[in-house]
């Protein structure tokens, strides 16, 4: 389990040069805000990556994501990416340090990746509804969608999503 740190200690060691911040949130997740100074590692890439600094290669790692549970969940792995030198994690995430009002800057992403599957989803389900009028086959659309998100909320994949997240 990697140590927490308070948002408020992670910024002020960050500050003075003795961490380095790394990002493990998604790319369109980094497109809409981030932490000045923070270096993006996406924990899907993460494994491909060198984490270590070539000037300071034993300063320690303080990993984040939007909440701190993906972190937590990784954070064995985590851990041993890092090797010999320390790590922690930022506790309550990129969340934990927007609500304290520490430094952030936003992005220009038109929506979020979640944002963009709803209204997707939602569309096609309205467009297999009404289109049935016209066309009875088209109700399958909706149960298309209906099931993918059924699918998407059991195993945490989603497959819209992931096209989504592929397109330029």
């Amino acid at each position: 389990m990697l140590p927490a740190l308070s948002p408020q200690r992670a910024l002020e060691m960050f500050k003075n040069g003795e961490v380095r911040l790394i990002d493990i949130r998604e790319s369109s997740e980094y497109a809409e805000k981030f932490i000045p100074g923070a270096r993006l590692i996406p924990l899907s890439a993460i494994a491909t990556q060198d984490l270590k600094d070539t000037s300071a290669p034993d300063k320690p790692l303080v990993f984040f994501c939007h909440s701190g549970n993906r972190t937590a969940k990784a954070a064995e792995r985590l851990e041993r990416l890092a090797g010999s030198g320390k790590a922690f994690q930022i506790e309550g995430g990129m969340s934990a340090w927007e609500t304290a009002g520490l430094p952030v800057e936003r992005g220009s992403a038109p929506f979020p990746l979640f944002r963009q599957i709803q209204i997707i989803a939602g569309a096609l389900v309205l467009l297999g509804v009404l289109g049935s009028y016209v066309w009875h086959p088209l109700y399958w659309i909706a149960g298309f969608v209906g099931a993918g998100l059924i699918v998407a909320g059991v195993t945490g994949f989603c497959g819209l999503g992931v096209l989504l997240s592929r397109m330029p």
